[in-house]
């Protein structure tokens, strides 16, 4: 919320969360339900604004990415995913 978009490289990461809602939003976006070990446990490709997103018992957080994230990393349930903290500058 409050942003235009989201830049290639940048996410937001909700902890703890087990659903999401893209109410303020302008724009669509990729999400990963992750579970306490950091594994796929769900995706919504392409949330459009406006919406509330499913819940998900096993997720333990969440990961907003831009819109064809997903699609173009080939991420599936089951995948391990790592994040990286912001680069200092």
């Amino acid at each position: 919320m409050g942003v235009a978009s989201l830049q290639p490289g940048e996410g937001l990461l909700l902890i703890p969360s087990q659903s999401i809602h893209t109410h303020f939003m302008r724009f669509p976006i990729d999400v990963l339900y992750l579970d306490a070990s950091w594994r796929i446990a769900a995706i919504e490709e392409g949330m459009p604004p406006w919406r509330l997103g499913r819940y998900y018992r096993q997720a333990h957080k969440v990961l907003e990415l831009p819109a064809g994230v997903v699609r173009a990393s080939g991420s599936q349930v089951g995948d391990l995913v790592q994040v990286r903290p912001p680069l200092e500058s």
